[in-house]
């Protein structure tokens, strides 16, 4: 299944599945069936395994959309946590000047910093550096502590596509990067949540790629990582409860901005696509703070 959050024309919050893969038609989750709650991380930690989604696909009497008449809505609306992962990929340690790591780079993100498929992509006004990151990412469905390679992927509800936005000279202002990775709406996230059952085991072996107006800036594979989604799993539950919400951000690979010559960042104007297959595009536009 493909889920996904949205407002209608008058600004109602559903949430949606879609009919097939790559269809435009999508059935109201809400309207079909009262029960289910208009907020995806809401409905993932009352029912874990979606099966109110299943049911709705499957009603005859289902309440039927065109994407077409919606605005996409931030996948997963003020999540409790947003982990993210950095130098999960040697080539990318390696433009950054870093020998592959022996644990990876863990980070936080704020809610404020998330932004929806196909809104826009904020550059600050104190900084020109903003630059695209192409990630897989994976929301829980089940509290998680402690996990092993062997269970790992059972608190898994779904993965989606993220932009890990970045201002690199505010990244770089101190020895951590939180700062530089939680201005307000620079964090693509979305289209859609793809369950596991349409993916292979662990999201491995999917091409990953950006694309920034049409030309390819990073092009790799997630079986590439230097930890796979289910060591990354063992990593954090070692450390802290996942709970149903929570966003993992796994990595991204060479071919960032900042790290060309002469460097590339996003500035207004620019459009910016995060595809991995079978996933799909994430798609942002990028506009100057007001």
């Amino acid at each position: 299944m493909r889920l996904f959050s949205y407002r209608d024309q008058s600004n109602k919050k559903s949430v949606g599945v879609l009919r097939k893969k790559d269809s435009n038609e999508f059935i109201d989750l809400c309207a079909t069936d009262a029960s289910i709650p208009a907020d995806l991380g809401s409905l993932i930690a009352i029912d874990p395994d979606l099966g109110l989604a299943k049911g709705a696909l499957l009603n005859p009497n289902a309440v039927i959309r065109n994407l077409s008449d919606i605005q996409f809505d931030i996948l997963i609306d003020r999540p409790g946590k947003i982990i993210c992962m950095g130098l999960n990929y040697a080539d990318h340690a390696k433009e950054g000047g870093n020998a592959r790591p022996e644990y990876p780079s863990f980070f936080l993100r704020g809610p404020s910093s998330l932004a929806s498929h196909e809104a826009p992509l904020i550059r600050p006004r104190v900084s020109d550096k903003l630059d695209y990151e192409a990630e897989l990412a994976f929301v829980v469905g089940k509290r998680a502590r402690n996990l092993n390679r062997e269970n790992a992927l059972d608190c898994i509800a779904g993965y989606s596509i993220f932009n890990d936005g970045s201002m690199r000279d505010y990244q770089r202002k101190t020895t951590q990067w939180t700062i530089g990775k939680n201005f307000d709406q620079t964090g693509g996230f979305g289209p859609w949540l793809v369950t596991p059952d349409e993916l292979p085991k662990g999201a491995h072996g999917l091409q990953i790629q950006s694309r920034l107006n049409g030309s390819v800036m990073q092009n790799a594979n997630t079986k590439d990582f230097l930890w796979d989604v289910a060591e990354t799993i063992v990593l954090i539950t070692e450390c802290m409860t996942l709970e149903p919400g929570d966003v993992v951000i796994t990595g991204t690979p060479a071919g960032v901005g900042y790290a060309r010559t002469p460097p590339v960042f996003m500035k207004p104007g620019d459009i910016c696509e995060i595809e991995i297959e079978n996933i799909g595009i994430l798609r942002n536009s990028i506009q100057d703070q007001e």
